[in-house]
């Protein structure tokens, strides 16, 4: 008899704690923030090794938290890498495998049957909000964000319109909302002819007033207030520190006078006096941002119940001209910057910060990538994800508790920079590039335990390996009616 009294009582108790879960969802699961950056190198954050580049918050964040030492984005490119992120799928496997714009305005729209992290997290309960740059399908398109899973959206639909930090709109949903710059600052434009390129003159007319990353972080915060009573998934993939070099004065002024400056006078994005000085203030503004989330979520008592990441769509910038990479160590010892399946191109950083869940700072060398956030996220809201993806989740390496699970291999089919593949099988780095020239061409091996910064191709030594990712390369491939190594490319100039 008390066996059965107690069996009963048991039942009611999971039914009370399922119907509660369901009812009064807050206290069960947490809000899910994840910040991305684009364009941020591996080292150009304090707690990465950078030395001159101001990120407090960051810093914070990983002391909070753990960083993660070997962490990949889905692509070395704005549009696949977020695709890759959305879809939990490599490259080898998603819709969007390369930067492709359509015209008037955005880029190749990812397809209504693409299940995204954002429609899993909503259909779960959860309110839903992408607030920056999207890449992934224009207003009214099968890849929409409204038609992908989130309720808000506001930013740029376009990754071409995202170059400039002062346009004359941006997009809430499906409505313009226009901004204060008039004239509206274009993203590429000549330094005037003949023009001294010391005189601060020339530089105002590529100053705006109202500054797009500014009126992104306060609808982020209004987006939290607003739902802080239930469970909430914020994608802030923040359009900093992508070039053009745009940032108010304000932020500008702490790293003026600081190091020698070359103004960038040329032809790219658009012109700055003091280059320097203005990458450092966008990332500094950038972290800033992601300050100003943390401080809310105490405020309004949710930080023990939120979940925040933080990384990077894909490596620094190459356009050199413009961002000193160099200077700033931007990418560490890796090789390669953004374009590049290299590891300045692909590894990238991330930091994960839970109270009470994650142990204040750690660091994992967990060998993990953007295709692992959707099963880490379900696991987190306590959904399924789908079948047909790629990842693993990571949510055992966050807790420190069990045996984490491992990718036999990561891959990378970039169809962009003529074309590249990589992959990662333990600390073998396979990567073969000019594809679309030679698609079953040679293979460079690298031994990443030794070269990190990938100097010493090793491939003539060890044939065996090579032969087995020349075979992953082959298997991981599925046909694409837009993407193929064996068809001519579009002959247009890879976007940046």
């Amino acid at each position: 008899m008390v066996y059965r009294y107690c069996s009963l009582l048991f039942a009611l108790m999971v039914v009370t704690v399922v119907v509660g879960c369901s009812t009064i969802s807050k206290t069960c699961r947490p809000n899910i923030i994840y910040f991305l950056a684009d364009d941020l190198g591996y080292g150009e954050l304090g707690c990465y090794g950078q030395q001159k580049i101001l990120t407090p918050h960051a810093n914070h964040l990983a002391a909070e938290g753990m960083r993660f030492t070997q962490h990949y984005c889905g692509a070395p490119v704005c549009a696949p890498s977020r695709c890759v992120l959305m879809t939990g799928k490599h490259l080898g496997h998603a819709y969007i495998r390369n930067n492709k714009e359509v015209r008037p305005e955005g880029q190749i729209p990812i397809p209504a049957e693409e299940i995204t992290i954002a429609e899993l997290l909503k259909n779960s309960g959860y309110a839903t909000a992408a607030i920056g740059k999207w890449g992934l399908g224009p207003v009214g398109s099968t890849g929409d964000p409204n038609r992908q899973g989130f309720d808000l959206f506001f930013g740029y639909h376009c990754q071409r319109h995202a170059h400039s930090y002062y346009p004359s709109y941006l997009w809430y949903n499906d409505r313009r909302i226009t901004l204060n710059n008039n004239p509206p600052i274009p993203g590429h434009a000549p330094f005037p002819a003949g023009a001294d390129p010391h005189d601060p003159a020339y530089y105002a007319r590529f100053k705006g007033q109202d500054y797009t990353p500014a009126r992104m972080i306060d609808q982020a915060l209004t987006f939290i207030r607003e739902h802080k009573d239930e469970p909430f998934f914020l994608y802030y993939p923040t359009p900093l520190p992508h070039l053009a070099l745009h940032v108010p004065d304000e932020e500008l002024e702490q790293y003026l006078g600081k190091w020698k400056e070359t103004p960038f006078a040329g032809y790219g994005y658009t012109p700055h006096l003091t280059p320097r000085a203005a990458y450092a203030a966008m990332i500094s503004y950038m972290d800033k941002n992601l300050g100003r989330i943390m401080a809310l979520l105490k405020e309004l008592g949710l930080d023990n119940n939120t979940l925040v990441i933080f990384s990077s769509d894909n490596g620094t910038t190459l356009v050199k001209e413009e961002v000193d990479t160099e200077f700033f160590n931007s990418v560490g010892p890796l090789r390669g910057l953004k374009g590049s399946v290299y590891e300045g191109g692909i590894r990238v950083p991330m930091i994960a910060r839970w109270p009470g869940k994650i142990p204040p700072g750690a660091t994992s060398d967990h060998v993990c990538t953007f295709y692992d956030v959707m099963p880490t996220l379900c696991e987190v809201a306590g959904i399924k994800p789908p079948k047909n993806i790629d990842g693993i989740s990571f949510i055992t390496t966050l807790l420190r508790q069990g045996r984490q699970e491992e990718h036999e291999y990561l891959v990378w089919e970039f169809y962009g920079y003529r074309g590249q593949q990589a992959v990662r099988m333990g600390n073998w780095k396979g990567v073969r590039r000019e594809c679309y020239k030679n698609p079953d061409g040679p293979i460079e091996l690298y031994d990443l335990a030794v070269d990190i910064g990938e100097k010493i191709n090793v491939a003539d030594r060890h044939p065996k390996i090579v032969k087995r990712i020349a075979r992953i390369m082959r298997q991981e491939h599925s046909p694409s009616e837009i993407w193929d190594f064996h068809k001519t490319p579009t002959k247009s100039k890879p976007k940046r």
